[in-house]
């Protein structure tokens, strides 16, 4: 059996797929990886496409559109490698992607997840907005990167080279050990779709399980993130799933102060799209408070044994906007544990 499998999770993708899926194959030795295409339902001519052009790409046929989440968990029930990425369809690799993130799993057994370098596939130049160099959370749940500062994006230039312990890596390219993955539960079918990776990382760290940022390996991601007017939609999963992601992974002694504060910011969120004319989002976020208190419901809260010590300890809302900290590298009192 191969080392690892790369699986793609294809939902209409088709034309995404013959745009990024020849980098894939030229740089992805048949001797260490299975590539895999996971489809979700898609009502495109994606399968066709993959049979009459990439017949060596193994496909997993879902019954139906299970989302992000739930569309991986139910993809990797069906594959038994020693290790996964989940790779976007809209990623493009590079020499050696694979294999360093390889070798270094093999040579450092204590790590669970692994992210390469993700730069923009616009402007090779810059980060790219979901991943950069390796993920973390403020103490209030907001996400930021090395190389990306809420819709601060910084160039390349070098300056993350080094590997690092990360608190999340990006869905859009995670290698992850598959024993791990499933022993955590994988992702939370309940998200559907928007941060299910950050909520899964965090578990993991708080399970005391290794997470670094790999820059070595380098891949493109075309992504977008919020440089485009968020959609309705995106606007609630982002919002209803960051406070399940706190309320799931944060000791409860801290939860109450911090869900409270973060309802106020998410309503001064509200207002700020208001002002801005964009009611339907505004409308969005208070629809995600309502889901985020019905959904929570399912969940038996209990209290954790282990906080990861790579929660930023300080509001980042206040370090960039107040104290005007826009780069990663001006947070020098993030704790790396």
């Amino acid at each position: 059996m191969k080392s690892a499998a790369v699986v793609i999770l294809n939902w209409n993708g088709k034309k995404l797929m013959e745009q990024f899926l020849p980098s894939l194959v030229t740089y992805t030795p048949e001797s260490i990886a299975d590539l895999v295409v996971a489809d979700n339902a898609s009502n495109d001519d994606s399968i066709e496409f993959l049979q009459k052009n990439y017949p060596q790409i193994q496909i997993i046929t879902l019954e139906k559109n299970f989302g992000f989440a739930e569309g991986y968990n139910k993809a990797l029930v069906q594959i038994d490698n020693k290790y996964v990425v989940l790779l976007n369809s809209d990623v493009e690799v590079t020499e050696n992607w694979l294999s360093g993130m390889l070798d270094y799993a093999e040579k450092n057994p204590e790590i669970t997840a692994i992210q390469p370098k993700i730069l923009s596939y616009r402007n090779k130049s810059l980060f790219e907005y979901a991943g950069a160099c390796g993920g973390y959370l403020d103490r209030y749940g907001y996400p930021f990167c090395r190389g990306r500062i809420l819709n601060t994006i910084e160039t390349d230039k070098g300056q993350y080279d080094d590997p690092a312990p990360i608190l999340w890596a990006s869905g859009a390219c995670l290698f992850i050990r598959l024993e791990d993955y499933k022993s955590a539960g994988g992702l939370d079918a309940n998200f559907f779709a928007h941060q299910e990776e950050i909520d899964l990382c965090w578990r993991l760290c708080n399970q005391g399980k290794k997470i670094i940022s790999l820059p070595s390996s380098v891949v493109y991601h075309l992504g977008g993130g919020t440089l485009e007017i968020e959609n309705p939609r995106k606007t609630f999963l982002n919002f209803r799933n960051n406070l399940l992601m706190i309320y799931k992974n944060t000791p409860k002694k801290r939860l109450k102060k911090i869900l409270f504060l973060r309802f106020y910011l998410d309503i001064m969120a509200a207002i700020h799209f208001c002002l801005e004319g964009r009611f339907v989002n505004a409308k969005a976020i208070f629809e995600a408070l309502h889901a985020f208190h019905q959904l929570k419901k399912k969940y038996q809260k209990k209290d954790l044994l282990f906080q990861s010590p790579l929660i930023y300890k300080k509001s980042l809302l206040w370090e960039y906007y107040v104290k005007r900290k826009r780069k990663f590298s001006d947070l020098k009192d993030l704790q790396h544990g």
